[in-house]
């Protein structure tokens, strides 16, 4: 398919395809115009496109989509004398690499795994040489970890009778795209226990959508109707997105 990248005023019409991931197109730029992947963010309706998603995890992305691209000015090497690495995150019947900042945290890194892969930051516990990576202030190197480095992730069996905290109230804001109530942003409020389709239900009988098929995205991941606002590790405060569209893929 045909898809417009926008990059400083300009239009370059681009051919993609559905396979493709992010990281590879930023490749292809690079190629193109000598732009360092490092400096390039790519961006669909305002969401940044994350670089281990192909275009089948962006159903937004259709036939003469604009992609903006815009670029960074960096330092090489970095002027602060931090760098970018690959760790492997291993879970128990695979493997991703993820790239990290040598500064980043734990908590950041879960985020990362939580974007790339669906898994409920509150079920990780992450392992590097035997030792149990705490959510603190401390920063990956500090733990030893370096280029290449294979971090394990294990998930916790959450028991809801003993071990789920109590529903609590969030307070969300729901942004529509350009294509929808003109870019509407909506706040609301919901238990963190319910489903993305009880919030596409609430937002259909308040007559705040119209009846048709929707997606949801938060931090750049598609969200599963049938799970809850607490699975996807929603926040108060935190912004959701809303497209016009439908998911097909079985995984999702």
């Amino acid at each position: 398919m045909k898809v417009i990248i926008v990059v400083s005023g300009h239009e370059l019409p681009t051919e993609i395809t559905r396979q493709e991931t992010v990281l590879e197109i930023k490749q292809r730029l690079e190629q193109f115009l000598g732009i360092p992947i490092s400096s390039q963010t790519l961006a669909v309706y305002g969401l940044e496109l994350v670089d281990g998603l192909d275009m089948d995890d962006y159903p937004i992305i259709t036939e003469g989509t604009k992609i903006h691209l815009t670029i960074e000015a960096t330092d090489y090497p970095p002027s602060n004398g931090y760098s970018k690495m690959q760790v492997v995150v291993k879970f128990p019947t695979r493997k991703i690499n993820v790239q990290v900042d040598q500064t980043e945290t734990v908590h950041s890194l879960k985020e990362k795994i939580h974007i790339l892969e669906g898994t409920p930051i509150p079920r990780m516990s992450l392992f590097f040489s035997g030792t149990e990576l705490e959510d603190d202030f401390r920063s990956l190197t500090e733990y030893g970890v370096g280029e290449s480095s294979e971090i394990v992730v294990f998930l916790k069996n959450i028991s809801r009778q003993r071990h789920e905290p109590p529903s609590r109230r969030l307070g969300i804001v729901v942004q529509t795209s350009s294509s929808l109530l003109n870019a509407a942003t909506i706040p609301l409020e919901m238990k963190d226990t319910c489903t993305v389709g009880d919030l596409r239900q609430m937002l259909l009988s308040r007559k705040i959508l119209p009846a048709d098929d929707y997606i949801f995205i938060h931090k750049q991941r598609l969200m599963r109707c049938d799970c809850s606002l607490r699975w996807h590790g929603v926040e108060n405060g935190e912004t959701l997105y809303v497209f016009r569209g439908t998911v097909t893929r079985g995984s999702l």
